[in-house]
């Protein structure tokens, strides 16, 4: 007696659910949630795999010919109710709803029903009939569905893409701010919470006009006023605070970022500027330069590694090896002149040319041997060579290093035929040059081809005379 009343009850329960889920489904445009009832709708990414498992474990044992307890059905049951129950009440706080919310709900929903169309067939012992067996692989099809558009509404659209090359990896030489910057940041960090599919606090930043427009606040973005716009004060806020953005367990913004979003909207928050706009002394200009630079450790990241033991047995009393970071597999390395110099020093350094990523040999009597080690260091960045014997000819190998962003090359007899070389080097940013036999039509040549390039060529000769003529010290003697 006592068996049944428990079964009349639990059947009672899984009636009034069901109804309850219907009556949500059909009416929903007329519901607005309590405030108490709608914080019970947050609760739904906690619960949902448990009556997922529940349910799997029960599949699994009755495709394997095993009676499935009746607890584990009820429990999967209930379980799987209350989770599409809250998960109605979790998407309620998200208006308008986007595609994949609307499914995830709906389909949601009827693998709720599904289930306890499976709990009545088993309580009428039809559990194991075939059409029993198909709505069991039917249940198994709507998790996963399910899951997939779950998914998508939390990590969005291209959860389960396959890998391809993201937009961050592509900002042109010459952006557009908004489009090619301030967008990839909104895109990376925000818009998972804030697209048309989970509009948080109903805003979007999937465009311009929509994230002018604001969401429950308003001034999300105030054009000329960052100090005063909503999205920074938030990204301001301590991690703690539950108004801070973006939220916790989400990707912060990096101080870089925040600084690159509070100087756009301080310039008017346009979506037609590009960077050559800008004046060089914009502080806008040197930030986005900032973001455009790869970050160095990733690229270390995938040099071959190289044991302590190697380092130790290279390093002399005139040549020092160090890891550029901790645990890093990126060497640098600084060359001394010794009282009897031998290029072997130098061309001994051969199995760490990969890994080479910043080289002094500043003063050295170096030559081609020593040149041709230089021009197989694949990813090296930073390289001192000023003081030395090298010429035109072996400047040529330098063509190789595709990663250069430094080169001291001053107090050397190069002359103008090395401007090719130095205009081929794309990944050039600086270059010392003074004292060296290149003229000035040349030196002008090189700046016209590439106005990115920071060349420094020394002091002006006006700008040194007249320092030499008016120097009290130098005229008194």
């Amino acid at each position: 007696m006592a068996v049944e009343n428990k079964r009349i009850w639990v059947d009672y329960t899984v009636f009034g659910l069901s109804i309850f889920l219907a009556f949500c489904l059909l009416f929903e445009s007329y519901i607005e949630l309590p405030n108490l009832v709608a914080w019970i709708g947050r609760w739904h990414p906690l619960v949902l795999h448990f009556p997922i498992v529940l349910l799997l474990v029960a599949i699994f044992l009755g495709f394997r010919g095993k009676d499935i307890p009746n607890n584990l059905l009820v429990v999967a049951t209930i379980g799987t109710l209350v989770t599409a129950i809250s998960g109605f009440f979790l998407g309620s706080e998200n208006t308008p709803k986007g595609d994949l919310l609307f499914w995830h709900e709906w389909l949601g929903s009827t693998l709720a029903l599904a289930v306890v169309l499976w709990y009545w067939l088993d309580g009428m012992q039809l559990g194991k009939k075939v059409y029993s067996k198909a709505l069991q692989i039917l249940i198994i099809g709507l998790v996963g569905f399910t899951g997939h558009y779950g998914g998508m509404v939390t990590h969005g659209e291209d959860f389960l893409a396959l890998p391809t090359e993201k937009r961050q990896n592509k900002i042109p030489e010459n952006p557009l701010i908004y489009q090619d910057v301030v967008g990839r940041i909104l895109e990376n960090n925000c818009m998972s919470c804030h697209n048309p599919n989970k509009q948080k606090g109903e805003l979007l930043m999937t465009n311009l006009k929509e994230l002018l427009r604001g969401g429950e606040v308003g001034n999300t973005v105030i054009p000329g006023d960052a100090e005063q716009s909503e999205i920074i004060k938030r990204l301001h806020l301590p991690k703690e605070d539950e108004e801070h953005m973006p939220p916790d367990g989400k990707k912060p913004l990096n101080d870089l970022e925040i600084q690159i979003l509070e100087r756009w909207i301080d310039l008017g928050a346009s979506d037609t500027m590009r960077l050559d706009h800008l004046e060089d002394t914009e502080p806008l200009v040197n930030l986005v330069r900032g973001l455009m630079e790869p970050d160095p450790m990733e690229n270390w990241a995938k040099l071959p590694k190289v044991a302590d033991s190697t380092l130790q047995n290279l390093s002399t009393d005139y040549i020092t090896i160090n890891r550029v970071a901790s645990n890093s597999h990126a060497l640098s390395v600084n060359v001394f002149l010794s009282p009897k110099f031998d290029s072997l020093v130098i061309t001994n350094l051969q199995q760490l040319a990969k890994n080479i990523v910043e080289l002094d040999m500043s003063g050295l009597p170096i030559g081609q041997q020593e040149m041709n080690m230089v021009s197989s260091c694949s990813n090296l960045e930073w390289l001192e060579i000023d003081g030395t014997p090298v010429t035109d000819t072996q400047v040529e190998v330098l063509r190789n290093l595709r990663s250069i962003r430094l080169l001291k090359i001053y107090d050397t007899k190069i002359g103008d035929k090395s401007i090719p070389v130095f205009k081929d080097l794309q990944s050039l940013k600086s270059l010392y040059l003074w004292k060296t036999d290149i003229s000035e039509a040349a030196l002008e040549s090189l700046r016209l081809s590439r106005p990115s390039l920071l060349i420094n060529s020394g002091i002006d000769n006006e700008i040194k005379t007249f320092f030499v003529e008016t120097d009290s010290i130098t005229n008194n003697k």
